[in-house]
C-alpha cells in the first residue's frame, strides 16, 4: 500500500486529490495539511511513501518543506512530489535541488495523478513533460560553468549510466543500452547517486546537467 500524505492550502484541491488517489486500491491518503508547518508535522508522525507538497503556502513553502524532508535522516523514504498552478516557474529548479523527487501541475489528468504517486513511491523522477522542456531550454539559456571535479569519482561505467539515466531510461533500459544485467545497472546509478550526494533520481539529473556531464545544446 502506498501511503500519501496531502500538503496544499486550498481545501478543495485536497478533497479532489483524495477523492481520485482513494479510488486506487493500492494507494491510501494517511492525511492532510493546510500549510507547510503542519505537513511536515505529521511528515513526521506518519512516514508517508509520498508527499504531494503544494509549492506556495503559508508558514512554511513548498520549497522549505521539501529541504527539511529531504535534510531529515529519519524520512529519507518519503518522496516529495511538488505541486504547482503553472507549467513552469522560477521555483523548480530550487525545488529539485532541495530534494523534490518532481513536478506535477494541479489540472493533470486523473490517471497521471495516480500514475505519478507509484512512480514517485518506487523513487524514479517525475517532471511534467511541459516541465522537462522548459527546464532544458533554462540550461540551454543559461548553462552552468561545468564542474569537472563533481564527476571526478565517476567511474567511466557509472558516468554512462548516469547519462542514460538523464535521457529519462529506466534502470532496466539503462542495462539493454549497457549490456550489462539490471542489477549491475542498478548497482552503477546507485554508486553515482551516492558519490554525486543525489537523493533520488531526479537530484542525479541535475547534477548531471550541473556538472557539465550533459549538455542540452550538444547532448550527452
Amino acid at each position: 500500500m502506498i501511503r500519501v500524505l496531502l500538503v496544499d492550502d486550498q481545501p478543495l484541491m485536497r478533497s479532489g486529490f483524495r477523492a481520485l488517489l482513494e479510488l486506487e486500491p493500492d494507494i491510501e491518503v494517511v492525511a492532510e495539511a493546510g500549510n507547510g508547518e503542519r505537513g511536515l508535522a505529521l511528515a513526521r508522525e506518519l512516514r508517508p511513501d509520498v508527499a504531494l507538497i503544494d509549492i506556495r503556502m503559508p508558514l512554511v513553502d513548498g520549497i522549505a518543506a521539501t529541504r527539511r524532508i529531504a535534510a531529515d535522516p529519519e524520512l529519507d523514504r518519503v518522496r516529495v512530489v511538488v505541486l504547482t498552478n503553472y507549467g513552469f516557474d522560477e521555483y523548480v529548479l530550487d525545488a529539485l535541488r532541495a530534494g523534490a523527487t518532481g513536478f506535477l501541475v494541479k489540472d493533470v489528468e486523473p490517471e497521471d495523478l495516480v500514475h505519478a504517486v507509484r512512480v514517485a513511491a518506487r523513487g524514479d523522477a517525475l517532471l511534467a513533460p511541459s516541465i522537462t522542456r522548459r527546464l532544458i531550454a533554462r540550461y540551454v539559456a543559461q548553462p552552468p560553468a561545468p564542474d569537472p571535479g563533481a564527476l571526478a569519482e565517476l567511474t567511466g561505467r557509472e558516468r554512462e549510466a548516469v547519462v542514460l539515466v538523464a535521457q529519462g531510461l529506466s534502470n532496466d533500459a539503462v542495462a539493454e543500452r549497457m549490456a550489462i544485467s539490471p542489477m549491475t545497472a542498478k548497482t552503477h546509478v546507485n554508486r553515482a547517486m551516492a558519490k554525486l550526494h543525489a537523493r533520488d533520481r531526479a537530484q542525479l539529473v541535475i547534477a548531471a546537467y550541473e556538472s557539465g556531464l550533459v549538455s542540452p545544446r550538444r547532448g550527452p
